[in-house]
């Protein structure tokens, strides 16, 4: 993995895309802005693993470019492929919401760049707006989880 830097460019990119990702599209504008003070982008190369299933949720990903396989290890015994993502699809949103293992492997099947938020991060968006925190309370009950 390899912290990139950030431009211009970047920024609107990320903007437009996770306007279209459910738990940022009711975001207002403001709290948009002071969450890309946050992301990060990162690069990795083709087999490298962005996050391993076990490992504590500590950050969300958009991909940016490239595309990353997401796949579960049954019983420990074998590996399923669940599902292909490619630009402008999501992973890890609950470590947004709850620190819990990650419930899946993601790894990168060609060079990819991801833009990343840290959980830490988000929470400390979610302390200044109160609607916001309480949307994702929201969100996190649909999916039987409590914030």
């Amino acid at each position: 993995m390899e912290k990139l830097r950030i431009k211009e460019f970047d920024t609107v990119q990320f903007t437009k895309m996770v306007r279209k990702i459910k738990l940022f599209s009711s975001m207002r504008m403001d709290l948009l802005e002071k969450i890309l003070a946050w992301v990060g982008l990162h690069g990795y190369k083709k087999g490298e693993k962005i996050c391993r299933q076990g490992d504590i949720g500590d950050a969300f990903f958009v991909v940016y470019e490239g595309k990353v396989s997401v796949s579960v290890r049954k019983l420990g015994l074998f590996t399923k492929q669940i599902a292909l993502l490619g630009p402008g699809d999501c992973f890890g949103e609950m470590a947004l919401l709850r620190r819990a293992p990650r419930t899946a492997t993601v790894t990168c099947e060609e060079d990819t760049r991801v833009f990343v938020l840290l959980s830490d991060n988000f929470n400390a968006a979610l302390e200044g707006n109160a609607d916001f925190a309480e949307e994702m309370r929201r969100l996190a009950a649909e999916r039987g989880f409590t914030v």
